[in-house]
């Protein structure tokens, strides 16, 4: 190990996360569990409020991970004004029982910055994974945060193309670094498929079967949705994810959709190898505006045919090249899915895919990232450079 690697190493991770490490398992959970291999990463959630006495930090070490996960957890009386100044405390409380010294801070929200005033990182990240300004109830100040992000930050990810060309000129150091996939874990379900393996809530469900695996929320065409199930009554559409930010009630009832709530990451697998067509009904409207959904190499991985609406990254990244049908009307998305019905994927095609997946894996985007930290970290230290890697840009390059 050289001089830039034990360095490295001893520096721990502080991650500020509006997402909570129980929720879907998705980009925030999958790069955490990577850099929790070479370091320790503290994972902060934003806060609960329960019928406490006094704030506290509950800390918990993820089983299959090693990521502490911090919880700070404040009386319900306490004065909303002063959430912030409470949880900040608390923060650097974590750090001195935790003897957090040198360590990068990485943020998934601006508005985080509320409660890490004062802390002196070694590296400052802001992982931009969402337009999180156009997402319903989205706090007024966040865009003045995020320009207070972009000031303090030495580097800015990206969490797709769409999202980097609307960054880009905000910030020097800018990468784009798209939806990745864990290839092994969601091909399984081809093998699932073949052994006649599927999840025991969805079995019995009829053929054909669409199914879509996310969250549920003011992203998702529901009039779609129930448009697919009264036009084909035929056809059983299976939703599969937790509803947020949108009411209970909003949900299209038919015999024909099944709502089986959220599955853990480890058993969607199973759930995917009963699926004949994997959709994204997503609606165009300014929350869509730049995602870059991580079902879809997970869809693929699958062996599944993805039918998609004319998501803007989806479209170029893999509509273009042939691998997910892109349809922006019913009418159009009914013909899709037909289509996906009728037509066999060929071996060719599954080839093809899978090449252009192993270029998207999440070891890849992880071990990219990690470049560009410790080349950070090399400078604010003065610490020798680490060997060079591919870099995100030369991969957003050779992919688009």
């Amino acid at each position: 190990m050289n001089a830039a690697e034990a360095l490295n190493s001893s520096i721990d991770l502080v991650c500020f996360s509006h997402l909570r490490w129980g929720f879907v398992f998705q980009r925030p959970q999958h790069l955490m569990s990577r850099f929790a291999r070479d370091r320790r990463v503290f994972f902060i959630e934003e806060p609960l409020f329960e019928n406490v006495a006094e704030p506290s930090a509950r800390l918990r070490v993820c089983d299959q991970t090693g990521v502490n996960v911090v919880t700070p957890v404040l009386p319900d009386a306490v004065d909303r004004a002063r959430t912030a100044t409470t949880v900040s405390s608390l923060v650097k409380k974590l750090m001195r029982d935790q003897q957090i010294e040198d360590f990068i801070a990485w943020y998934y929200t601006p508005m985080a910055l509320d409660i890490s005033r004062g802390l002196e990182p070694v590296a400052t990240v802001y992982d931009c994974m969402d337009e999180l300004s156009m997402f319903k109830n989205a706090p007024p100040e966040l865009t003045r945060n995020e320009r207070k992000l972009f000031s303090k930050a030495d580097l800015v990810f990206t969490g797709g193309v769409s999202l980097f060309e609307a960054k880009r000129q905000q910030h020097p150091h800018v990468y784009a670094f798209p939806s990745s996939v864990d290839c092994n874990h969601f091909a399984q379900a081809r093998a699932l498929k073949n052994a006649g393996v599927e999840a025991d809530d969805q079995k019995d469900i009829p053929h054909p079967r669409l199914g879509y695996a996310g969250v549920i929320d003011e992203r998702i065409d529901l009039k779609l949705i129930a448009e697919l199930a009264d036009r084909r009554p035929d056809w059983h559409i299976v939703m599969i994810g937790p509803v947020v930010k949108i009411e209970e009630a909003s949900l299209p009832r038919r015999s024909n959709i099944h709502w089986l709530g959220m599955k853990d990451y480890a058993s969607l697998p199973k759930y995917l190898a009963g699926w004949d067509v994997a959709l994204m009904p997503f609606a165009m409207n300014d929350s869509t505006r730049y995602i870059s959904p991580t079902k879809t190499p997970e869809y693929l991985a699958a062996g599944l045919p993805v039918v998609s609406t004319p998501i803007r990254d989806v479209e170029r990244q893999y509509g273009e090249l042939g691998m997910v049908r892109i349809e922006g009307d019913t009418r159009g998305f009914l013909t899709g899915i037909e289509q996906s019905l009728t037509y066999e994927m060929g071996f060719k095609w599954r080839q093809r895919v899978d090449a252009f997946l192993h270029t998207l894996s999440w070891d890849r985007t992880w071990s990219a990232m990690n470049k560009l930290i410790e080349d950070v970290i090399a400078e604010n230290t003065k610490a020798e450079p680490a060997p060079a890697v591919m870099t995100a840009t030369q991969n957003t390059a050779a992919t688009f």
